[in-house]
């Protein structure tokens, strides 16, 4: 008898707890597990590069001077939501030249250095930029003169202004390449003490880089 009652009783309290138990677990709301954090790349920061590429003066008819050159940059971006602004500066040695040949003159046209001061402004697509730039125009150019053997030259610094477009993206979270067009209008300037005059010199250009960037750019998650 005192087996029968104790199993009864079991019975009992398991019968209460069950249902008690079960609408306790019903009641628990159902929390779906979080997304993996993924990396976004914030261009905020400073940077340093190397720069090279080829120009071309705009004039028609030849000779024009063009050729090559290979420099460095230096820059820093701004980022707010998804626009870009920046300051960038680079400079280069060149071999941009023409020549000509009259009546056993041969007269040559060199520039052995260029550079920019530019603002950038831009949209970014998560590590790739597009954007626009502009600013300041130089150029370190020599003129020489050869006649019966000798030869005479002259320097002169132009400055004018630039414009154009590139694309920039991350390759790795701190390098990133780009490549872009410029279009430079440099002021003319008088050689051999205003013997020779020149107009104004304008280029199109077009260069590629690589950069490395300071802290990495891979800064915000969502």
């Amino acid at each position: 008898m005192k087996k029968v009652l104790l199993a009864s009783a079991s019975l009992l309290a398991l019968s209460t707890f069950a249902p008690a138990k079960a609408a306790d677990l019903a009641a628990r709301p159902y929390t779906k597990a979080p997304a993996p954090l993924a990396a976004v790349y914030n261009w905020t920061g400073f940077y340093l590069g190397a720069v090279g590429g080829y120009a071309q003066e705009n004039a028609s008819g030849d000779p024009k001077m063009k050729g090559g050159f290979v420099g460095g940059t230096v820059g820093y971006n701004w980022q707010t939501s998804n626009i870009v602004f920046g300051l960038e500066a680079d400079g280069a040695w060149a071999d941009v030249n023409a020549s000509a040949t009259a009546l056993g003159i041969t007269v040559a046209s060199k520039t052995d250095a260029l550079g920019t001061v530019r603002g950038r402004v831009g949209v970014a697509f998560d590590q790739v930029l597009l954007y626009a730039t502009g600013g300041y125009a130089w150029i370190d150019n020599k003129i020489s003169v050869t006649a019966l053997g000798l030869t005479v030259s002259d320097s002169k610094f132009h400055s004018g202004w630039t414009a154009g477009a590139g694309v920039e993206a991350f390759i790795a979270p701190q390098w990133s390449v780009k490549g872009e067009y410029l279009y430079r209008s440099l002021a003319g300037e008088t050689y051999f003490g205003g013997a020779v005059p020149t107009g104004t010199l304008n280029f199109h250009s077009i260069q590629f880089g690589v950069n490395y960037h300071f802290g990495g750019p891979v800064v915000a998650k969502y």
